[in-house]
């Protein structure tokens, strides 16, 4: 009889799913208390006040804070950006990556534990999840009832997502204030008149805030966001990081208070899993270092609980660097050691950066002008006794104030400025914060000069015109080409 063939192995699928994907762990923190607490509610509360707040301010009989797309002007408070002014956004970015690099140098991801609007808007929706449901052993309790007839658990569940999705909708709503008045965008919402666009973005911004932070929370900071990627690049070992002392902490072990654990051999760490259980991205710090920690420091409050129940030192899990834990320096020794080259040369780009931005922005002349020759027509004989060149002049007041306009023109003899009409040219009156655009047409006589291209000026004088002082006079000067046609 011949043998027969080797069955083949076969591998379930749920290994395979296994092998490439991890399936997620549901992580229910546990609230604490402590300094670094405190802070974490501080700057949700200064960070949303300054987010929800923004939109309703007003600023001359308008919105202070506006990036109006349509019309294509960003308003910060007295500062009026045009598309011209690119430059400063491009600044205002360099110096917010720079200002990165210089917190994670120095404390690693510092804003990602207090500031980022993914742990902000976490830290929300926990709240009002502890509250709804109870603090991480109701709500694993609840979690592990049956449905679908648990009618308390149904009555439960809702109320924290109706809860949610009114504060990621008034999120939603505040982002697109930005974008659009916001008093024009609340009488739209409240009357279901919402333009397309509008209504796409206040639907998605709050969708995303709804899922980001109540459903996804961790997994944005582990698997989404770069900077969990590429901050081990920016620290070094007089970085400041929340770090777990393994010198003093480890033989693990519980005891008793009355117990000598030192005789045992056991370190201070009871191993009560509590810094565990209180962190937001639910990694344990006594395994190192790992990408995945924010920084937000609640295992340092949980911990020093636990040692001031135990009465042993505070610092078991603390910020502090990698050189004054393994020098086993005191703190005052790392903070010296903030001010080294790395730190001195991040800070010192950013004020040199900073200073010119400021500069620039509080010299920046608001009257901005450009000078176009009319390609349909170059040049033209009027009279028989005229040479005349057609320019458009766009002028661009920028302030909060209407400005007067008066344009002269220089580089040739006996030039004349008219108006499209013919007419002589009058001052001119830009309202603020606009553009206004001027066709004008300049001659010489004829025979003065001969056939070529000429370097002309056109000096555009503007007087704001102030309330409580006397008019500014803001010019510029602006080139341009005279054509002698032979």
């Amino acid at each position: 009889m011949a043998e027969s063939a080797p069955s083949a192995k076969v591998i379930p699928i749920q290994t395979v799913e296994e092998s490439l994907y991890e399936v997620r762990r549901k992580i229910y923190p546990r609230a604490v208390s402590g300094i670094f607490a405190r802070w974490r509610i501080i700057f949700v509360f200064l960070t949303q006040i300054l987010f929800y707040g923004l939109p309703w301010l007003t600023w001359n009989d308008r919105q202070a804070v506006l990036f109006d797309l349509v019309q294509r002007k960003f308003y910060i408070f007295g500062l009026i950006l045009w598309p011209q002014d690119v430059i400063y956004l491009t600044l205002l970015l360099i110096l917010s990556a720079l200002g990165l690099f210089l917190f994670t140098a120095v404390a690693g991801r510092l804003f990602c534990g207090y500031a980022c609007p993914q742990t902000v808007y976490t830290e929300i929706f926990m709240w009002i999840e502890r509250q709804v449901e109870g603090d991480r052993f109701a709500r694993i309790r609840l979690d592990a009832q049956e449905w679908p007839w648990n009618l308390s658990k149904w009555r439960i569940k809702i109320t924290k997502h109706a809860l949610w999705l009114i504060v990621a909708f008034w999120t939603g709503f505040t982002f697109v204030g930005y974008f659009t008045p916001i008093h024009t965008l609340a009488a739209a919402t409240l009357s279901a008149t919402l333009g397309p666009w509008q209504a796409f973005w206040l639907f998605f911004y709050s969708f995303a805030t709804w899922g980001n932070a109540g459903f996804m929370r961790e997994q944005v900071c582990k698997y989404m966001c770069p900077y969990a990627r590429f901050q081990s690049v920016m620290v070094d070992k007089d970085t400041f990081l929340v770090t777990y002392d393994k010198v003093r902490g480890d033989p693990r072990g519980s005891r008793s208070k009355s117990e000598d654990h030192a005789a045992q051999g056991l370190g201070d760490c009871v191993d009560c899993s509590i810094c565990v259980q209180v962190c937001p991205t639910g990694i344990d710090i006594r395994d190192g270092l790992q990408y995945m920690c924010i920084g937000c420091g609640a295992c340092i409050d949980a911990c020093d609980q636990v040692m001031d129940k135990m009465r042993y030192p505070k610092g078991l899990i603390r910020y502090t660097t990698e050189r004054a834990m393994l020098d086993r320096a005191p703190q005052e020794s790392a903070i010296r050691r903030i001010f080294r080259p790395r730190i001195i040369f991040y800070t010192s780009v950013i004020v040199v950066l900073a200073s010119a931005f400021l500069i620039s922005l509080a010299t920046r002349n608001p009257l901005r002008v450009d000078v176009m020759r009319d390609r349909g027509s170059l040049a033209r004989e009027v009279d028989g006794a005229r040479i005349e060149n057609v320019y458009r002049i766009q002028i661009m007041n920028s302030s909060e104030n209407a400005m007067k306009i008066n344009v002269k023109v220089t580089g040739l003899p006996d030039l004349q400025i008219l108006t499209s009409q013919g007419r002589p040219m009058q001052d001119v009156l830009v309202e603020p914060s606009s553009n206004q655009l001027i066709p004008v047409r300049v001659s010489s006589v004829l025979g003065e000069v001969n056939p070529g291209n000429y370097p002309v000026h056109f000096e555009i004088e503007g007087a704001e015109q102030t309330t409580h002082a006397k008019e500014v006079l803001r010019i510029r000067d602006e080139k341009s080409t005279f054509i002698v046609p032979r």
